[in-house]
């Protein structure tokens, strides 16, 4: 039995990256775009993470207003399907949360 062993140059040879990683690397690519644009998020620690087009926000903001924009902005982005927000609130000097 002889089994075809593919030429490096051949197309089939290289594995291609599935769709789906594709679309969340676009949808990763967009949210953050959204962030880094809009006033309230733009000088936050957000980091973005899709997986199967749920966007995952995690990292520190500076108080729940600024978290709230984050997970609507995420939201808002056409292809998202759920939003995971897991940003931290930071914590002022003295061990009081930031805020009101």
């Amino acid at each position: 039995m002889v089994l075809p062993w593919p030429i490096p140059d051949d197309p089939s040879f290289h594995a291609s990256e599935p769709a789906e990683q594709t679309e969340d690397l676009r949808l990763a690519a967009l949210v953050a775009q959204r962030l880094s644009i809009d006033w309230t998020t733009r000088r936050q620690q957000i980091v973005v993470t899709v997986q199967n087009r749920v966007v995952i926000l995690s990292g520190t903001v500076a108080d729940p207003d600024v978290r709230q924009v984050a997970g609507e902005l995420a939201w808002d982005v056409p292809g998202v399907y759920d939003v995971c927000n897991t940003l931290r609130i930071s914590i002022r000097r003295g061990g009081r949360a930031a805020g009101p």
